[in-house]
């Protein structure tokens, strides 16, 4: 009875593995949407740190809002900077975030959102084994096994396929280093944005953490830019070109409380999957540049391949 009672206290995603990749490839799905909207807002407004800065603004807002309800885990988290056990830098998460918005902005109207999402596969999935590796997440270090090591090589061979149509063009491999660089930055943002979550005890202040971080990050360059080149176009009126923030709060609640789970590897391949989906959907149907062509579909499936792989236990030998 004990262990059905605690068993209802446990997070629904601890109990199924399936159960929590599948949430991961849904805030992937979110990731693309977002990289779409803030991709459209930087062409309306000419200035992608602008778009980037909209975007982690009015989701900084939204968590203000909250905020009077967060004190608990804020304070938890106040005292484990105090006591050492959390670290300031592990609170800097949101700076990554902050600059994979503001590629979302300065690249997906030139590289459509498939290319994009696949340069950031590249950089995500290898940093993922790392991040594991070195212990960056609640939990400790995990181990590089077979099955997610092969997992994280076939994402990048999926890259690579996915973008072999467009290697000639010197303009769009430059373009896809920095989205590359912002998926490096993501799977530490996973892990240290995990940390805070366990310190707070709630994936909110966390996450309200984690917008402060990437909204300061981005504000003193768009002062900057705003000095030098003047103020950029106006404020357009379409509500759809303001919804980038409230995503990247799913997100990023959603990855804070997963990472402890699942750790950096399988939570970033779920994610990549869903990221992958959601931009060939979005380049197919609502495209920015060229649509994608077969190389790019089948370096989804190889994708969506490796989570799978990546997703399998390692196998044990029982003793005889």
């Amino acid at each position: 009875m004990t262990g059905w009672r605690s068993s209802l206290r446990t997070p629904w995603w601890t109990l199924n593995r399936a159960a929590g990749v599948a949430l991961a490839l849904c805030a992937g799905l979110g990731v693309a949407v977002q990289a779409r909207i803030n991709g459209a807002l930087a062409q309306r407004l000419g200035d992608g740190i602008a778009a980037a800065t909209i975007s982690f603004g009015t989701g900084l807002v939204l968590l203000l809002v909250g905020a009077f309800w967060m004190r608990p885990g804020l304070a938890k988290v106040r005292l484990a900077l105090r006591d050492g056990s959390l670290r300031a830098w592990q609170c800097l998460g949101g700076a990554c975030g902050a600059f994979l918005v503001a590629t979302q902005g300065l690249t997906v109207p030139a590289l459509g959102v498939a290319v994009f999402t696949v340069a950031v596969v590249a950089g995500q999935s290898a940093s993922s084994l790392a991040v594991d590796r070195l212990g960056l997440v609640p939990g400790g270090k995990r181990a590089v096994t077979v099955n997610r090591a092969l997992g994280a090589i076939l994402c990048v061979v999926a890259v690579f396929i996915a973008v072999s149509g467009r290697l000639g063009d010197a303009r769009a491999l430059g373009l896809a280093l920095l989205p590359l660089l912002a998926g490096i930055g993501i799977a530490w943002q996973q892990g240290v944005n995990g940390l805070v979550r366990q310190a707070a005890g709630s994936v909110w202040p966390a996450t309200l953490i984690n917008f402060i971080v990437g909204t300061s990050a981005l504000l003193p360059v768009l002062l900057i830019i705003v000095a030098v080149r003047g103020i950029p176009g106006s404020l357009p009126s379409d509500f759809w070109l303001y919804l980038g923030g409230p995503i990247g709060i799913t997100f990023i609640a959603i990855a804070a409380a997963l990472v402890r789970h699942v750790g950096v590897l399988l939570l970033g391949l779920g994610t990549i999957a869903g990221q992958i989906i959601g931009a060939l959907i979005i380049d197919t149907f609502f495209p920015v540049a060229a649509r994608p062509g077969p190389a790019t579909f089948v370096g989804a499936l190889i994708a969506l391949a490796a989570v799978a792989l990546a997703s399998r236990p390692p196998r044990t030998t029982s003793a005889s």
